[in-house]
């Protein structure tokens, strides 16, 4: 079906700041939109989010050049081209682009329009956008944020996330239900002690501890009031974000003002595992600390998940270059890191060929948008993170998954713990 026009306009995410919204119009008067997230731990090997950089506009935040390039220049390129083929159209936008981070029409530009192309072309063909994007039916497991560190909450503790994996769980639905019981009783026993500053970031607590491991101890004695043993029931993930520790060749805890090398990091993180119930671990070290990650991958990657984000920012080659060098077994996939669809999906089977998980996950800057919701669906994921247990651009997506299970009815699969379970068992660690 022949498209008529592409827009976008200004709109607003999670944070308040700018963002951009484009919408794709057929012939037929069918539509799709989407809208662009944004990280504020950001990968230096992402594609550019495209700003105004103009301080007489909110701050240097507005997106009105990118607004503009897809207004015009993708417009013209786009208009009268046939919506259904995505691929050809994502190699259009990044050949019209023309730069290696898609820095000229900006990544926030070429996606929205590669999302809602996507969207419209699902529309018009009458599918589900899940449908439309892999024809997948397994339900993802939740990676849920309970307490946000790092960037996301002021670094008042140096990880970014502690979060939970249901691993017990028999369906989507009870996920969600254990979670909600360990996020309320975590924010009642911070309350209680006075740990408690607010919400951070992705809707998890701002946590006021005096350690990084305090967070680890906080955690269990949640889990284990809202009535759940911990590793058998529900175990740890956590998302160290070791880029933005790593600075003067060490590694830095800044709260505790400790500072580590990479093997004495690493080893920090394995007395962690050891001691504490984690299953799964995202950017252990720096984004090019390769030494440090196929290390610690050959001693613990029989053992738990290790997820490269910043590592590989959702981009092939350095997918392929992981893969190849075996420095992780897990790939964190974000849309707006790579900047059009189809790249995304090329990630998430070569992710799936090398027998790694692919883990869909959102942005700290997010939006109303459930696009990733049917991404993680549509391929067979297996696994989606956005976040915590509240704020509704969180909400959205779980309850996104919620619809797309009663549109597939009976052929909903849920696979839950076993695919962290195909590593190894899940571990009893020295302290439940």
């Amino acid at each position: 079906m022949e498209i008529t026009s592409i827009t976008a306009h200004q709109v607003f995410d999670s944070r308040g700041n700018p963002t951009l919204e484009a919408t794709v119009k057929l012939r037929n008067g069918v539509e799709g939109s989407a809208i662009v997230p944004s990280g504020a731990s950001v990968g230096k090997y992402e594609a550019l989010e495209l700003r105004d950089d103009t301080s007489q506009k909110f701050l240097g935040r507005s997106v009105q050049k990118a607004i503009q390039h897809v207004n015009e220049d993708i417009h013209h390129a786009l208009s009268g081209r046939n919506v259904c083929e995505q691929g050809k159209l994502d190699r259009a936008l990044i050949d019209l682009d023309g730069t290696n981070n898609k820095s000229r029409l900006g990544a926030n530009a070429i996606l929205g329009t590669s999302m809602a192309l996507a969207r419209a072309a699902a529309n018009t063909s009458g599918v589900p956008l899940y449908a439309y994007l892999g024809q997948g039916d397994t339900l993802p497991l939740p990676e849920i944020q309970i307490f946000g560190g790092g960037a996301h909450s002021a670094r008042r503790i140096d990880v970014q996330d502690f979060m939970i994996i249901c691993v017990a769980a028999q369906s989507y639905a009870e996920c969600l239900e254990m979670t909600f019981n360990v996020y309320h009783r975590a924010g009642e026993l911070m309350k209680s002690r006075s740990r408690l500053a607010g919400l951070a970031d992705e809707g998890g607590y701002w946590p006021v501890f005096d350690s990084n491991e305090q967070a680890f101890e906080y955690l269990l004695e949640a889990i284990k009031m809202a009535g759940y043993q911990p590793s058998r029931d529900i175990a740890i993930s956590l998302d160290i974000a070791a880029s933005e520790l790593f600075h003067d060749g060490n590694y830095h805890l800044g709260m505790e003002s400790r500072a580590f090398s990479s093997e004495e990091f690493a080893q920090l993180l394995v007395t962690w595992c050891e001691r504490y119930p984690i299953v799964s671990v995202e950017d252990p070290f720096a984004e090019d600390d390769f030494d440090a990650w196929a290390a610690f991958t050959k001693r613990m990657g029989d053992k738990i998940q290790i997820i490269g984000d910043d590592l590989f920012t959702t981009n092939l080659e350095r997918i392929q270059y992981g893969i190849e060098k075996n420095l992780a077994n897990a790939v964190l996939i974000k849309l707006n890191q790579i900047g059009t669809v189809t790249e995304t999906l090329e990630c998430i089977r070569a992710t799936q060929n090398a027998q790694w998980n692919p883990v869909v996950s959102a942005r700290s800057g997010e939006t109303e948008d459930t696009f990733i919701s049917h991404l993680a669906v549509g391929t067979n994921a297996g696994q989606l993170k956005v976040g915590s247990f509240a704020r509704s651009e969180r909400m959205a997506k779980w309850n996104e998954v919620l619809r797309i299970e009663r549109n597939l009815g009976g052929k909903a699969k849920f696979i839950g713990g076993k695919i962290l379970r195909s590593k190894s068992e899940i571990r009893r660690p020295r302290v439940e």
